[in-house]
């Protein structure tokens, strides 16, 4: 009898990370921060494809918080968030040897994909009330992501602000309940919250598997399919 021998490998993930611009510039850029980043992302990186998403941080909001008080129309202050997100962008990928620029497209994004397995973004494309959480949204959806993970400051989603004592952690909701909280919450440029609203209608319309998580060191555990804290919709 001839023995077969079965080789099996493991699948290779494409994992689409909204990087909160909270966590790469809480108020002055966190260098301590984005070297541990960089180490998890070379743990991971090998035979995967990431695609990361950053946010505008305190960055944006203190453009947007002093042009707003001018009446500065909405229009100006998106594109002032979009122009934030592409500047955390280059910062995010020189510190870990990726891209130089930040793509301008689809497109573009996905000639760096098909030639490297890290590529970092901004915001790609102009749309009204379109966030970095939504753009992150929406490549997952490109690339056909197997998780869009957003990183933020908080471990997850909570029934009420996480800063009162009685708030309750969610460790798992459904897209319908989920899409229900967000909903109640009015749209603004340079907002803040764990997910937003237009993140929310793009995983609930497409079914994409979402992690909301504050310790990046889940991202290991995620891409080795082992438990972590955070939230998952689903």
């Amino acid at each position: 009898m001839t023995a077969i021998c079965l080789l099996v490998l493991k699948k290779r993930m494409k994992l689409v990370i909204s990087l909160g611009g909270s966590r790469i510039v809480p108020n002055n850029v966190d260098y301590d921060f984005l070297k541990k980043f960089k180490k998890i992302i070379n743990k991971i990186k090998k035979g995967n494809k990431i695609v990361i998403v950053t946010g505008g941080g305190s960055t944006a909001r203190k453009y947007i918080d002093a042009l707003r008080k001018e009446k500065v129309d909405e229009k100006i202050l998106s594109l002032i968030g979009i122009k934030s997100t592409k500047l955390n962008a280059m910062l995010v990928s020189n510190f870990l040897d990726a891209n130089v620029l930040s793509p301008n497209s689809q497109t573009e994004l996905n000639k760096l994909l098909n030639k490297h397995n890290v590529v970092v973004t901004g915001s790609i494309d102009y749309n009204a009330n379109m966030t970095s959480d939504g753009v992150a949204a929406e490549i997952a959806y490109k690339i056909k992501a197997d998780y869009f993970v957003n990183i933020t400051d908080v471990k997850g989603l909570f029934d009420k602000d996480p800063k009162l004592k009685n708030a309750k952690f969610i460790p798992e909701i459904s897209f319908k309940d989920f899409n229900k909280i967000i909903s109640k919450i009015k749209f603004k440029a340079g907002q803040h919250f764990v997910l937003d609203q237009s993140a929310a209608k793009v995983i609930n319309k497409y079914k994409i598997k979402t992690i909301i998580i504050k310790n990046i060191e889940n991202l290991i555990r995620i891409v080795n399919d082992k438990k972590f804290i955070g939230t998952v919709i689903s």
